[in-house]
């Protein structure tokens, strides 16, 4: 594997976060800070102030978290990506056309997820679905049985 490049400290810093925060001591605090909270209702007399102060904390952790969670998300998703073009890029007979599919427009995504549709409902009807690798290959396959099957029945 080759060597990491040094993060910058913002990146490193948001990384120690997001594995914190998702972990159990992070949840129990959070807990633990609402819970003091209510037991303070009393002692503040259910004001504004102590309302305000409940909301205003949750707004700004929310406010963080969704970047922390987004970038969490983006990267997760750019890792799977890279070892699913990996896959495809090695596996023998595998299409190259689905090497970063995820940059393809909707439309683009549409028409090659209705390829695969066509391509499944063809390879159902094979006893062996590993044969075909193609729409044109599936359909020559299932015309060249459906004839030696039509010959054998006459």
């Amino acid at each position: 594997m080759a060597p990491r490049k040094k993060s910058r400290p913002l990146e490193e810093l948001s990384t120690a976060i997001t594995r914190w925060t998702g972990g159990t001591t992070a949840f129990a605090l959070a807990v633990a800070v609402i819970v003091a909270w209510l037991v303070s209702g009393p002692v503040f007399g259910f004001s504004d102030t102590w309302q305000l102060v409940i909301n205003t904390g949750t707004t700004i952790v929310t406010f963080l978290m969704v970047f922390l969670i987004q970038r969490s998300q983006n990267k997760d998703s750019m890792a799977i990506q890279l070892k699913l073009n990996e896959l495809v890029a090695a596996v023998k007979g595998a299409s190259n056309r689905l090497i970063d599919v995820e940059d393809l427009s909707e439309a683009e995504l549409k028409a090659l997820h209705d390829f695969y549709v066509r391509l499944a409902s063809l390879a159902s009807r094979d006893a062996d679905v590993t044969k075909s690798h193609s729409v044109a290959e599936a359909e020559s396959a299932h015309a060249r049985k459906h004839r030696a099957d039509t010959k054998q029945k006459s």
